[in-house]
């Protein structure tokens, strides 16, 4: 292409003017050296002049994407020695989206992804499951019995290494090995891993050597930092590699926690998570060695089991380190477990000081990850809610001014979900 044709096919785009008027004002300085550039080589491009007084910044709005990123493609085919690196705002701007990949197709995996493919800031581009062929994990993910059948776009199964989610491609492994996936090939910068196998810093970190930049444990970890959205995710540093998105009982707990310690004070708590069936319960009587109680029928019986969702809050809040503890029944639901804290406030307060504290941090800060009702819900209405924690004030109760019962509610899986899609989102801009 001569310059003739590259300034035509530039300036039929978008005008020098038009690009630099709405770059924020890190890529002002590289944006005007484009155009100093550019007007060396063409005389169309040198009538135009950049004026940097009282410029508009604004970000460039997504319909804009596809064009800047076309014409950047000409700048570095031409060679015009533009030091546009792969981390400039630039060319982060013509290619924003967060790519992620998915280790492990399981509940949490498929909801992950059919949260990535309902946002617009992050994209699906590889999944890892050794144990399923393609064309099963396409009837998984389309079919599912609580959160219904997928309707957001067409998937096809294009061959047996890529899906196709409407005209986007997403590249399928059969895996075994972390370290062997290649992440990097794929483009994916973060996977999620969601096997529950991997879930210590060193296992983790396996995904690392096949390119992936980031990991981010869908489960508790006993030795990676853990992050909950809402309440410690800004303690985030960006030389953090492998990180815990805790338990979804976690993330409904401490939001509560840390509301209730902030304004009142917890002297000490006990918690209990009425927790539906989860995947490694039974349907029958089976072996259970490391936790008998945890072989006997999942769908016909109440099953007392242990948690450390309690205990983490004190990972995530250090302030409440050694104050709570608790434990959890499993019940035969399929999904929607609610939290029972039961505290020792510090500082008095009645039932209503709580409810209006509770309210104003649902409006306010916590808005999307703590939630506030006083209509007569049940578990179900709760199926598909997307908050970490949803308070509920008619189930409470106090028995004095400095002892109080709070419940919350919780959908396990898609609100867990949604909240490590976020984690992500927050670890890209650190």
């Amino acid at each position: 292409m001569d310059l003739f044709h590259f300034s035509t096919a530039f300036n039929s785009s978008y005008s020098i003017p038009f690009l630099i008027h709405r770059l924020p004002p890190e890529c002002l300085y590289n944006a005007f050296h484009v155009q100093t550039k550019l007007s060396k080589w063409s005389t169309y491009v040198s009538q135009y002049e950049v004026d940097l007084i009282n410029i508009e910044h604004q970000i460039i709005k997504k319909s804009f994407h596809t064009k800047l990123s076309h014409s950047l493609t000409i700048f570095f085919t031409l060679d015009l020695a533009l030091s546009f690196s792969s981390s400039s705002p630039i060319s982060e701007m013509a290619d924003k989206k967060i790519r992620i990949g998915i280790n492990g197709f399981g509940r949490i995996g498929r909801l992950v992804a059919r949260v990535i493919l309902q946002r617009n800031d992050v994209e699906l581009v590889a999944v890892n499951d050794p144990f399923i062929t393609t064309e099963y994990m396409t009837y998984m993910f389309k079919y599912d019995s609580v959160h219904g059948q997928w309707k957001h776009n067409e998937l096809k199964l294009k061959d047996e290494k890529t899906l196709l989610f409407g005209e986007k491609p997403v590249t399928v492994f059969g895996i075994r090995n972390p370290e062997d996936i290649p992440w990097g090939e794929a483009g994916a910068d973060f996977v999620v891993e969601s096997t529950g196998v991997f879930t210590d810093k060193d296992k983790a970190a396996a995904h690392l050597k096949g390119g992936a930049k980031k990991v981010v444990i869908s489960a508790p970890s006993k030795d990676a930092p853990m992050f909950v959205v809402g309440v410690n995710e800004h303690e985030y540093k960006s030389d953090l590699n492998i990180v815990s998105n805790a338990s979804c009982t976690t993330n409904c707990l401490a939001p509560l926690a840390k509301v209730i310690n902030d304004r009142f004070g917890i002297v000490e708590g006990l918690m209990t998570t009425v927790h539906s069936i989860t995947a490694t319960q039974k349907t029958v009587d089976g072996p259970s060695m490391k936790d008998w109680r945890g072989g006997r029928a999942a769908s016909f019986n109440i099953i007392p089991s242990s948690t450390g969702a309690a205990k983490a809050v004190g990972k995530v809040l250090p302030q409440l380190n050694g104050k709570l503890t608790g434990m959890s029944f499993r019940v035969p639901t399929v999904d929607v477990s609610v939290v029972d804290l039961t505290v020792r406030l510090e500082k008095a307060a009645t039932y209503d000081d709580i409810k209006k504290a509770i309210k104003e941090e649902s409006e306010g800060k916590l808005k999307g990850i703590l939630g506030y009702t006083e209509d007569d819900v049940v578990s179900t209405d709760f199926v598909g809610d997307s908050r970490s924690s949803i308070f509920d004030a008619k189930a409470g109760i106090a028995l004095s001014d400095n002892f109080v019962k709070l419940v919350s509610w919780y959908d396990n899986e898609w609100g867990y979900s949604t909240r490590v899609v976020d984690l992500i989102i927050h670890m890209s801009k650190a």
